[in-house]
């Protein structure tokens, strides 16, 4: 239900937008579908990744690594892995979702999706280009550790 008002939402707007001025909305979704092309060869490759990953592993294995009672451990190795991975922000939530049904804890989850959006040791080097490496260090360091402590308050709250 919910997507239903905000597809009649978006439209009702770019139907706005259309009458305000046709030029700028026409530049306006020619720029959305490009930038879609460019995210999606990214997108279905990420979802056939899990898709397989969720294939080859069972419930039983992701409850064992990264279940509730796999504790700190757990949040630990989701830390690590979400560290090391580069994935889109909207495919983290995604797959957060994902293994949260297939037997994942609120916490591991949390610490996952935490560091995937926020670490990013794969764009170490473009970033220290641009802020330098002591700074691109210390901000992916303490996004790490906060990680961490997004970890515990979803596991207080939800688990």
């Amino acid at each position: 239900m919910t997507a239903y008002i905000l597809y009649s939402l978006a439209i009702i707007a770019c139907g706005i937008s259309f009458f305000k001025n046709k030029e700028k909305t026409k530049n306006a979704l020619i720029k959305s579908v490009k930038s879609f092309e460019n995210i999606m060869p990214q997108f279905l490759t990420i979802i056939v990744i899990v898709g397989l990953i969720l294939a080859i592993v069972d419930t039983n294995t992701i409850t064992k690594f990264i279940g509730q009672e796999s504790g700190f451990l757990g949040v630990l190795f989701s830390n690590v892995v979400g560290s090391l991975v580069m994935v889109p922000t909207f495919v983290a939530f995604s797959t957060g979702n994902t293994l949260l049904n297939s037997g994942a804890g609120y916490a591991q989850v949390a610490g996952l999706v935490s560091t995937l959006t926020l670490v990013g040791l794969m764009t170490f080097s473009l970033e220290s280009k641009y802020i330098g490496k002591k700074a691109a260090f210390y901000r992916n360091f303490f996004a790490f550790l906060f990680s961490f402590v997004v970890a515990f308050f979803m596991g207080v709250i939800l688990g």
